[in-house]
């Protein structure tokens, strides 16, 4: 299996992927059908890519075990979150800083790596992530933190994510209350911050301009893709239909019923479109 960032030709010219996770390669633990002819597709072409994602409560191994466990078998170097993107922030901005964590065990794993001090005794940052021990006693304590001086990032805006019974919240709800006293926003490190983008492409060390984002969100994937400078593709297997699509204004280059109706081959980079090549 070919490892992310190896490829036959050089980084300028071949074609890579960001693909999202929910909606696009899975509904909840049900393999949406063609999402693992598409990654077959991949390996064979030898295309680098990821699977990006904006919840930041799972570990790539995690996610990796997920995916076994719906017939595709892929690396964990195959995985890029917003924890990681906010690992990735953290290490540019602040080296070896300290933080009061609200999160789980992927966004807590990322900042461990890189150094980051979690503390509640004179935090550099609170940060917000996805978690299961959300309470009215730790949004208190980052309320507090924040008027203190701390700074607020979080690790996605999305209000919701989903599952087998329904929407339940998300990050951009989980700081709600805490944005709501303190007056200040969170700077959100997922998608569709280019932030994200950037860091993911370079993992793959890729151009924008030949890499794909195949997403089922046009408020983060689609965005986010096109803010970065990539080729958008959007399938219509998880949130939008075509429909609510229409109805924003910005569109992706392409539109597809589901991932597997997807040729690597076939769709232009938005290198190509522009040149002509």
């Amino acid at each position: 299996m070919q490892r992310p960032g190896r490829h036959r030709e050089s980084a300028g010219y071949q074609k890579s992927f960001l693909i999202d996770m929910d909606g696009v390669i899975n509904k909840g633990h049900t393999l949406i059908p063609g999402a693992d002819e598409f990654v077959s597709r991949l390996e064979r072409g030898e295309y680098p890519f990821l699977f990006i994602t904006n919840n930041s409560y799972y570990t790539p191994g995690e996610l990796r075990d997920r995916l076994a466990a719906l017939s595709i078998n892929v690396s964990v170097d195959h995985f890029y979150t917003s924890a990681m993107a906010t690992a990735s922030f953290l290490k540019y901005q602040k080296p070896h800083c300290s933080a009061y964590v609200i999160g789980g065990k992927g966004l807590i794993t990322e900042l461990e790596n890189i150094g980051v001090t979690i503390t509640a005794a004179h935090p550099d940052y609170v940060i917000v992530g996805e978690t299961e021990e959300y309470d009215y006693q730790k949004i208190i304590e980052a309320t507090l933190l924040i008027q203190e001086g701390a700074r607020f990032i979080a690790t996605n805006p999305d209000l919701t994510g989903p599952t087998p019974r329904g929407s339940v919240p998300a990050c951009g709800a989980l700081v709600a209350p805490i944005e709501k006293v303190t007056g200040i926003a969170p700077y959100f490190l997922g998608k569709p911050n280019p932030a994200m983008m950037y860091w993911a492409r370079r993992k793959l060390n890729v151009h924008s301009a030949n890499c794909f984002i195949v997403g089922d969100r046009m408020d983060t994937d689609i965005l986010g893709g096109l803010e970065a400078g990539m080729t958008c593709c959007l399938v219509l297997s998880g949130e939008t239909t075509r429909e609510m699509a229409e109805r924003f204004p910005y569109q992706p280059d392409y539109i597809f019923e589901c991932v597997g109706d997807i040729d690597p081959r076939r769709i232009a980079s938005r290198r190509e479109q522009i040149t002509g090549k």
